[in-house]
């Protein structure tokens, strides 16, 4: 039985161009409880030079498989990971460390230095933009400010 077979049955496939290895690292690094769990090399017959093909790997218990499939394809905004945070603190650290030669963005919302969007959200951020004014609030935002969005909802 191939490491394939024991994978959840839908698990995210992130295309890199050619710096998979480098990516997997940087995510390793920036979640706690993560693993590389299997890496498939390159035989030489495809279209990409790289000598890894794909990288399996977990992050906080979310498998996701990384190929260096070269520069065909890019990330956009179209599809995100959204990080649920249980404090400011954990926004602040994920802000960061994913944020660091990425880009900020509208909301919650960055790009790490792969190109990759991600979301960065205070657990109760759902009940708190029932708030007509936490949700503008919000809106005016780039990372969450969890007091501040709070204050506002009990205004």
């Amino acid at each position: 039985m191939s490491a394939f077979e024991k994978y959840p049955r839908i698990t995210p496939f992130l295309w890199f161009d050619n710096n998979a290895e480098d990516a997997v690292n940087f995510y390793l690094s920036v979640f706690k409880n993560s693993r590389r769990l299997e890496i498939v090399h390159n035989t030489g017959d495809g279209p990409v030079p790289a000598s890894i093909l794909t990288i399996a790997f977990e992050l906080d218990g979310q498998t996701f498989t990384a190929i260096n499939g070269g520069p065909l394809f890019k990330f956009t905004e179209a599809v995100s990971f959204v990080i649920r945070c249980d404090s400011q603190e954990e926004v602040d650290d994920y802000w960061a460390k994913l944020s660091a030669g990425g880009s900020d963005g509208q909301c919650g919302w960055l790009k790490d230095k792969f190109g990759l969007s991600w979301q960065i959200v205070p657990a109760r951020l759902p009940d708190l933009i029932k708030n007509p004014s936490a949700m503008q609030a919000m809106l005016k935002m780039k990372k969450l400010d969890l007091a501040e969005l709070e204050r506002v909802a009990e205004e």
